[in-house]
Order: C-alpha cells, then sequence, then structure tokens
C-alpha cells in the first residue's frame, strides 16, 4: 500500500532526525505559540504545534493526526503540576486567580518528546492497520496580505477530524475553516488553534453538529476573553466553520466570513453574514443600547465594522459571540463548498463562484503524465484558490483574502460536465440552425 510505503519513509526520516528525546537544555525545533497555558488550552496549543512540527517535515496527514493524538493522550497522564507558574504571578488579575497556568516551553517540550518517543516505537512496530479517512476530497486553499500591514487571517483544513481527536464511532467527520481577525491576529490564531478541539468534545456533536458548533464558539471566545484579560488583547476575529459529518454539512459563522456550497454548478445558499447594518443586526445593538454609525462603513457603536466576532471584549455584547449555524444534506451531486474572509466576498458576489471556479479549472496547468487518482485531482485542485484570490484582487479587494475549496467530487467531473454540456449546446444549436424553415 502506497499510504504504508509513505509512512514508513517518514518515520525513518523523522527518528533519524530525533533519534532520542529533547534534553532540557536542548532548544525547541518549533516554537509553542505561547508562553503559558491555561490546561484547557495546553490540548489545542500542542496538537498545533505537533502538527506544525510534522508537516514541515513531509508527513502524512493522517498520520500526523494519530501521532499527535498519541502523543497528547499521553501528556495528559502525566502529572503537569512541576510546570505550573507560581500562583502569586497572576494576583493582579482577581478574576483569573483560579486559573491555573503552565509554563509552555518546558510541557511542550514534554509534549514533542511523547511525540517522538511514539514514534520511534512505531518505526520498531509499525501500526498496522491504522485509521484512514474513507474518502479523499481535495481542497485548495491561498492566502495573501493583499496591501495590508499585517496578515490578520488564519485557515484550518482537517480532513483527519476523528483520527486527531481519537474519534471511532463509524461516523466520517471533515473541518474546515477560515478566520479574518482585525486589531491584531491574536484571536484568529487562537480560534483557528481552539475552536475544533473544542467542538470534538460537544456531546451533542453527533446528534446535533449545530447547537454543538454553537456551543463551541461560544466556549471558545469565553477562553479566549481569559487569554485576553491575562495578556491584555485586544483583537477580534470573524470566522466561518464547516464541518462535514456523514452525509450532513454544518456551517456555523461569526461575522461576514461566508461559504457557498455549490450544487451542478449552481451557487445555493447556506448562510446569511452578520453585517452591522442587516436589519435584524441592526435592531439586536439597538436593543442592547448600541447603535450603528456610517463611518465610511456600518460600525457599531462607531467602532468595528462587524457586529459579531470572537474577541472585541470592549464592545461585548453588542459585538455579539454567539455564532448562526445552518445544516444541508448532502444528496450525493454536490460540487464543492467554498470558504472566504470578506476580502474575497467584497469583490465577487457569491452567484459568480461557480463561474470562477469552473475558469479556474479550464486555466492551463502543468501535465501529469502517470501518478494515482488522488494526485491528479490534486493537481487539477490546486490552482482554483490561486485563482479567485488573483480575481479578488484584481476587482479591487485591498483586503487581506483567504480562500478555500474543498471539493466534495472530483475537479475532473466537473470539467467533464461541462464540456457535455457545452457539447451538448452546440449540437442543439446546430440542429436549430440546420432545421428546415417553416
Amino acid at each position: 500500500m502506497n499510504d504504508e510505503k509513505e509512512v514508513k519513509s517518514f518515520l525513518g526520516r523523522f527518528v533519524e532526525e530525533f533519534p532520542a528525546a529533547l534534553d532540557e537544555c536542548s532548544p525547541l525545533p518549533v516554537s509553542p505559540l505561547s508562553r503559558k497555558v491555561s490546561l484547557e488550552e495546553l490540548q489545542g496549543e500542542s496538537l498545533e504545534l505537533g502538527l506544525r512540527l510534522l508537516t514541515a517535515r513531509g508527513a502524512p496527514a493522517v498520520f500526523s493526526a494519530l501521532l499527535c493524538h498519541e502523543a497528547l493522550s499521553q501528556l495528559l497522564q502525566n502529572d503537569l503540576s512541576p510546570y505550573h507558574f507560581p500562583q502569586e504571578a497572576e494576583t493582579n488579575l482577581v478574576d483569573e486567580q483560579e486559573v491555573v497556568l503552565l509554563q509552555s516551553e518546558p510541557v511542550q517540550r514534554l509534549f514533542l518528546n511523547k511525540l517522538i518517543n511514539a514514534a520511534l516505537l512505531w518505526h520498531q512496530n509499525f501500526p498496522s492497520p491504522y485509521p484512514y479517512p474513507s474518502c479523499f476530497r481535495p481542497c485548495s486553499v491561498h492566502a495573501i496580505k493583499n496591501t495590508r500591514r499585517k496578515m490578520e487571517d488564519k485557515h484550518l483544513a482537517l480532513a483527519e477530524f476523528n483520527q486527531l481527536f481519537g474519534i471511532q464511532d463509524g461516523v466520517e467527520r471533515a473541518f474546515y475553516a477560515v478566520f479574518d481577525g482585525h486589531g491584531g491576529v491574536d484571536a484568529a490564531t487562537y480560534t483557528a488553534t481552539h475552536l475544533h478541539v473544542v467542538l470534538s468534545k460537544q456531546e451533542t456533536l453527533q446528534s446535533d453538529a449545530a447547537s454543538a458548533f454553537k456551543a463551541a464558539f461560544k466556549h471558545t471566545d469565553n477562553m479566549f476573553r481569559s487569554k485576553a484579560r491575562r495578556e491584555r488583547l485586544r483583537s477580534g476575529s470573524t470566522g466561518v466553520a464547516v464541518l462535514i459529518q456523514g452525509q450532513e454539512l454544518t456551517v456555523a459563522w461569526l461575522g461576514d466570513s461566508q461559504a457557498v456550497l455549490v450544487r451542478k454548478g449552481e451557487a445555493v445558499t447556506v448562510m446569511d453574514p452578520h453585517k452591522p447594518e442587516r436589519e435584524d443586526e441592526k435592531q439586536r445593538i439597538e436593543d442592547l443600547g448600541g447603535c450603528i454609525t456610517f463611518m465610511g462603513c456600518w460600525r457599531v457603536n462607531g467602532t468595528y465594522a462587524v457586529s459579531r466576532a470572537i474577541g472585541d471584549f470592549d464592545q461585548k455584547p453588542y459585538v455579539s459571540g454567539d455564532a448562526d449555524c445552518s445544516t444541508t444534506q448532502l444528496l450525493g451531486d454536490e460540487d464543492y463548498v467554498l470558504l472566504a474572509c470578506d476580502g474575497f466576498f467584497d469583490t465577487v458576489r457569491p452567484s459568480l463562484v461557480p463561474e470562477l471556479v469552473l475558469n479556474a479549472l479550464q486555466q492551463p496547468g502543468d501535465s501529469e503524465e502517470g501518478g494515482d487518482t488522488q494526485q491528479s485531482e490534486e493537481a487539477v485542485g490546486l490552482r482554483v484558490a490561486q485563482y479567485l484570490v488573483a480575481h479578488a484582487k484584481a476587482a479591487g479587494s485591498s483586503d487581506n483574502i483567504t480562500v478555500m475549496v474543498v471539493f466534495l467530487r472530483p475537479p475532473e467531473q466537473l470539467l467533464a460536465r461541462d464540456s457535455f454540456t457545452e457539447t451538448a449546446q452546440a449540437t442543439r444549436d446546430s440542429t436549430s440552425q440546420d432545421a428546415p424553415q417553416q
């Protein structure tokens, strides 16, 4: 099996680079996101760290997820009290005294050593078979800073949701998300690191993904509130996330990032983005005693140009942390789902997405002789997001732009269908012209 050969080849390279655990004096091969973390935050930050380390070294995605899950499971069985920050370090924040914080670098060194030890064991005794996702979905992603001073977007494509969290209930899951930060990247980074972790723990995940998503967004917002108080952070982030669970596609969103589902070449509305000028959002804010003012664009209380977001705690509850959700049954005739920040949708109407994606697929690319179907599908889809980002920029967008296209059927099938449609239309036109005039 090619996948198994690929994993074994990676393991050989990895154990050659890391033949033994890291000692206490050696620098970490990858930097932690934070200097200190709560026990709850440790899980998301450790998984992010491990995936970043393995991805940079070319590890197969499913294997990375399994290895990170194994290392985290072992880490959480350890006594972590030696890594606690002294409690008095946080006494200036009365409402945070109950939070136990860990020193990130030494505890992440322990996590990485668990990961290295697991890799060494698997290299000696390869675990076979191990669970692969039952279906492969090409995913095309591209993001640019554009004309802004900083890049404040984050995104996450996690086809290996079950493998990362050790879920074995027989229901296939994949998670995709785009987060658009403002006032700094902290809120977007935090949400991209923790939202999927919180979602995986929701008891209603399998029975009611929408309620699980709403609870996960709310809890992530509360988690970030604690961090923002500790570290005096003021940023915020809109976001849109998709969970494909069995034959259901659930979309959850805060703010004006959007998702568009395309079925049989037609855009399907699956959400209504939150904007301050949307009538129900305006009414909600005014009922709370706030206002919407126009200052180049519509703003909440003259400040933020978003009405819902993670963070932005100086304007809560006017800027709400409550996500909206919708669930769509997948019938098997869906083409793809596109997720993007407002930097894309500022210049591209959702109804234009199918035409643009088709144009992108029709662009000439490097031909690949041979190779398996999965590789050829990746090659065809890879350029799609780049094309869409370039189009939005050329149309006048100056904002950060992130676009993610998750194909629900092979891209070649979309091209073949379009080619068939054009041929059929040409045949009809020709028949009409050749028909005798009455």
